[in-house]
């Protein structure tokens, strides 16, 4: 844990605006730093002659740090545990041995209502970047005209870290505050007339919770639309409908752009919705995430499957045509996904083929902590089920998933080829119109191949050659030449 290496008291996970407020009247008030390990939402160290505090809940003791760190099978069921216990109304207290010292974590923080969603929000913020930044901020230039409306994500992801962050039930700002702080930003002189966004971790979630609390308080699903989307869950679009609209209609905005994810299988239970998203809401390009074309990679990372992309790249293209507009989808991937085989890419490569999309940006899988998907690259192992999963993890063979996504791009030709060559996947090389790349390298593709040798045998120093060598560290004093 950090907090061994930090020597911190206390460390508070998630949003954690209810968490610093607590400790900072519990401090003023004279508390000691030990009567804050009551709080929900923190992690602390107990000494090695220090004994558990009480806990009105259930205790869970995870494998040892010594057990996770020498054993993969320990790591992967302290993964499962973990994430089993991120549901606030239910999660237990979790303890770890770390030498002769605990490591405690309380449950998470409870989710905050609307009302208190909207005094976060609402806050007099500035919207400028720190006076300390003297050059233009590329990420404050793409969403400072945006608009938060939610925050955390039922989905579930298993490559990604918002639940850990905003947590798995969904927290809603009112149409109030939202349209307040459109109208905030709508009166800035600087404001050219777009809202950039209006969404969260994902565009299409506002408002959804489930439908019965008492359910929901026992849940210990990971993911309410995977594999598939609970019954109980609201799934209606029609508060982020009226959103849109009345946002839109704000004086002074000229188009609210839709930037944020779309959830496309919960897009797809409603054609209204893709009718406004379509229709008032996507500037030229609409980015999607399908991430994989194989099923049981999808499966892997808790996504829908890839008919589900495919059906809503159908509405998509009528709602645009009856608006009358020339949009197009903007899919993103990934590559060396754990479980994502050679063989998958290939398909991938194929249906991007068929389909003409050409992917300018690739997104590598990076492993994060506490994800599922990091175990699995860790371990090896699934740790939802136990089961083996093959990953890639040297670098060659990551560049290979990466190129036969840019199948198309000529400096790829040669690392295409091989793994194409290598699959037994000689069909998919030639002029014919499913093939993936012609069968003779292009002059690029020999040019990359030539400037890749040369930098590998340059050598980086402008006396190369010229100085006679006299051991490691030749400038230190007392050097002598052998």
């Amino acid at each position: 844990s950090m907090l061994a290496a930090s020597k911190a008291d206390l460390l508070a996970f998630g949003k954690g605006e209810a968490t610093i407020v607590a400790i900072a009247r519990r401090l003023a008030a004279g508390q000691p730093v030990t009567a804050l390990r009551e709080l929900r939402g923190v992690a602390y160290l107990l000494g090695a002659s220090e004994t558990l505090p009480v806990w009105p809940g259930e205790t869970l003791v995870l494998p040892s740090l010594e057990d996770v760190t020498r054993d993969p099978t320990a790591f992967a069921r302290m993964t499962r545990t973990f994430h089993h216990e991120t549901n606030p109304f239910n999660a237990k207290r979790l303890t770890q041995a770390h030498g002769d010292r605990t490591l405690v974590l309380n449950p998470p923080c409870l989710p905050i209502g609307e009302a208190e969603m909207d005094a976060i929000y609402d806050l007099s913020y500035t919207r400028r970047p720190h006076p300390r930044y003297a050059e233009p901020i590329p990420a404050h230039t793409m969403i400072k005209d945006s608009v938060q409306i939610m925050r955390g994500c039922f989905g579930g992801c298993t490559f990604c870290s918002i639940t850990m962050h905003e947590g798995r039930v969904i927290q809603s700002r009112s149409p109030r505050s939202v349209l307040a702080e459109v109208q905030a930003i709508a009166a800035d002189p600087a404001f050219k007339g777009t809202i950039s966004d209006l969404g969260g971790p994902t565009a299409n979630m506002y408002q959804m919770r489930c439908t019965r609390p008492e359910v929901e308080a026992v849940c210990k699903r990971l993911s309410c639309i995977h594999p598939t989307i609970c019954k109980l869950l609201g799934t209606s679009h029609a508060p982020t409908i009226e959103l849109m609209r009345r946002a839109r209609a704000v004086p002074g905005v000229k188009r609210v752009h839709i930037a944020s994810g779309i959830r496309m299988d919960l897009a797809n239970l409603d054609d209204a919705y893709v009718d406004e998203l379509v229709t008032h809401h996507v500037g030229g390009h609409l980015k999607v995430a399908p991430e994989h074309q194989s099923d049981r990679v999808l499966a892997l990372m808790k996504k829908p499957s890839h008919r589900e992309f495919e059906t809503f790249a159908g509405k998509f293209r009528r709602a645009s045509k009856r608006a009358g507009k020339e949009q197009y989808l903007v899919p993103y991937f990934i590559a060396s996904h754990p479980g994502s085989r050679v063989e998958d890419m290939i398909e991938l490569a194929v249906f991007l083929k068929k389909h003409g999309y050409r992917p300018r940006q690739v997104q590598d899988f990076i492993p994060a902590p506490m994800d599922i998907a990091t175990c699995i690259y860790h371990t090896g192992i699934d740790p939802l089920t136990m089961a083996p999963v093959d990953t890639v993890k040297k670098l060659r063979d990551r560049q290979t998933q990466r190129a036969l996504m840019q199948f198309f791009e000529p400096r790829n030709w040669f690392v295409v080829h091989k793994a194409l060559v290598d699959a037994g996947r000689r069909d998919l090389i030639g002029s014919a119109k499913r093939c993936l790349i012609p069968a003779a390298p292009p002059p690029e593709a020999l040019a990359a191949k030539r400037q890749e040798a040369t930098e590998a045998t340059h050598v980086h120093a402008e006396d190369a050659g010229t100085r006679p060598t006299i051991g490691y560290r030749p400038d230190r004093k007392g050097a002598r030449r052998r």
